[in-house]
């Protein structure tokens, strides 16, 4: 049993995503690697999370939540930035770069992320659409306005503003999204800043423990 003080997440007990690191207990997951904190997994299926005991803890009835002690949060955005601010490693010292840091992570979730969840609703559920050729180009080209503007910022930079931070934990895991579509291919130093994420060593621990889930083995570190 995890201790009163040991984290507690709930992740899908078969994510739709088939353990590819897309689901949103991923970036919990990351950013609880990258700050060095142990934490506890249960599993929720798809029939539980609409249950009265889960959406106790999410009124919305989806995944992750994260129960410390007493405080129970949901939300991946809100539940990373309490993670970013109780442990050091993912929010500057400089209270200004803290703030673009806080920022960064408002504009990957606000900004960044709608379009590209418009195209996952595009492509999966509005295919047999009489409208769904049309409409394709243009949510594309939705993205691609955002991840020109994303490309010219970071130009060549390794991470965002300076250090990596928990703006850009949170924007790398916003941009994998789009890796089946081809689409971040087209900026090459957007590529390159989602595969220094993916290299990061707790990236790797968190996406390993994901996908054990999935596959029913052990991760390895």
């Amino acid at each position: 049993m995890p201790s009163p003080l040991t984290p507690v997440i709930t992740v899908f007990e078969r994510s739709p995503d088939r353990g590819r690191g897309l689901a949103r207990d991923m970036r919990v997951r990351w950013a609880l690697e990258e700050v060095g904190q142990a934490y506890e997994v249960r599993l929720v299926s798809f029939s539980a999370m609409k249950e009265p005991a889960h959406r106790a803890l999410h009124p919305f009835g989806q995944i992750p939540t994260y129960e410390e002690g007493t405080l129970a949060l949901f939300e991946s955005g809100a539940i990373v930035f309490h993670i970013a601010e109780r442990h050091a490693g993912l929010l500057p010292d400089d209270a200004n770069a803290r703030a673009r840091a806080i920022t960064w992570m408002f504009a990957a979730l606000n900004t960044v992320e709608p379009p590209i969840l418009d195209l996952q609703t595009t492509r999966f559920l509005e295919r047999d659409r009489t409208w769904y050729e049309e409409r394709l180009p243009l949510v594309e080209n939705r993205i691609r306005g955002r991840l020109g503007e994303l490309a010219d910022r970071l130009g060549n930079a390794d991470w965002l503003d300076g250090a990596f931070s928990v703006g850009d934990l949170v924007m790398v895991t916003v941009l994998l999204r789009l890796r089946a579509s081809g689409l971040l291919d087209e900026y090459p130093n957007l590529s390159a800043y989602v595969a220094r994420g993916e290299a990061r060593p707790a990236y790797k621990r968190a996406f390993a423990a994901q996908l054990a889930v999935f596959t029913g083995q052990p991760a390895t570190s």
